[in-house]
């Protein structure tokens, strides 16, 4: 029986880059549908769940991407609200990659360095891969700072990852160099998930720094979250610190991904969300 993977994706043109992923994960066939909105989801599923028997529906599963995360959560809730036993399909949401990349980067940074009990600085995460990233942390026991630059947005993430995680996290403005240097006293490492092309940690800044041992990047786009790094690095020793750069997170993060996909296959009622997805980067982190 063919593996059938169905795209639901909340932009007008489902993405090609989710689609190539799917097939390099080895699915048969690919079911894609733009556009769509929670209240369409409901009969698109029943489509998926009505066609195959119990014992075969771990050969279909659901996929949701899109460029807006907020809308592919909206799109995750009504497509596992829809499935009842025994008729149910695996469901996996990255929409925007804001899973896979964010337990990308925390897989670098865990198997880099202990973080319970230490200071983890989530630089510019108010966005998806921020939050996620800062969830993900707090969830290891690291004691995560969230920043923005302005205290309301970094207060108004910190309350979205403690009601989507149930972590406390922290909050803090940083606008300035002087920000940046304070916030990161007694950090053992940074993330930056900033937007493309900003910097965010200046060089002579981090190279000093007395307690950083780890930092990592998400921004391939130059110039770097990082300055004086370089996106290919993949856990490069400079100064005893460990430097992971986008391309060097995304090569874990695209195996998590393939495997993600992959393990919708495998039973009939996965829901793959940042936990799920955390625990496929570990396995194959090691």
């Amino acid at each position: 029986m063919k593996k059938i993977l169905i795209q639901f994706d909340s932009d007008r043109q489902a993405a090609v880059f989710d689609a190539v992923t799917a097939y390099d994960a080895g699915i048969d066939a690919l079911l894609q549908y733009g556009d769509v909105r929670p209240e369409e989801v409901r009969d698109l599923v029943y489509g998926a769940m009505f066609t195959r028997g119990p014992g075969d529906l771990k050969n279909t599963a659901v996929f949701i991407g899109g460029i807006d995360v907020a809308k592919g959560e909206a799109l995750l809730k009504e497509a596992v609200g829809a499935l009842f036993d025994p008729l149910r399909v695996s469901v996996m949401l990255d929409a925007n990659g804001c899973n896979t990349t964010a337990a990308a980067a925390v897989v670098k940074v865990i198997r880099s360095t202990p973080v319970a009990g230490q200071k983890v600085v989530v630089l510019a995460g108010t966005g998806p891969v921020g939050q996620r990233t800062a969830g993900l942390l707090a969830a290891e026991g690291a004691e995560v700072v969230l920043t923005s630059r302005t205290v309301e947005r970094a207060e108004a993430a910190s309350a979205a990852v403690k009601e989507r995680f149930g972590v406390d996290v922290s909050a803090a403005a940083v606008a300035d160099l002087a920000a940046t240097r304070q916030v990161l006293e007694g950090a053992r490492a940074v993330v930056c998930t900033g937007v493309e092309g900003v910097q965010l940690i200046p060089e002579d800044l981090w190279r000093s720094h007395e307690t950083l041992q780890v930092l990592a990047d998400v921004n391939a786009v130059p110039p770097l979250g990082v300055e004086g790094t370089k996106a290919t690095w993949n856990g490069k020793e400079i100064d005893g610190k460990l430097v992971f750069g986008a391309l060097g997170i995304g090569d874990l993060k695209m195996k998590v991904h393939k495997r993600s996909v992959a393990r919708l296959f495998e039973q009939n009622d996965l829901v793959l969300d940042a936990e799920g997805i955390m625990a496929t980067a570990k396995e194959l982190a090691g």
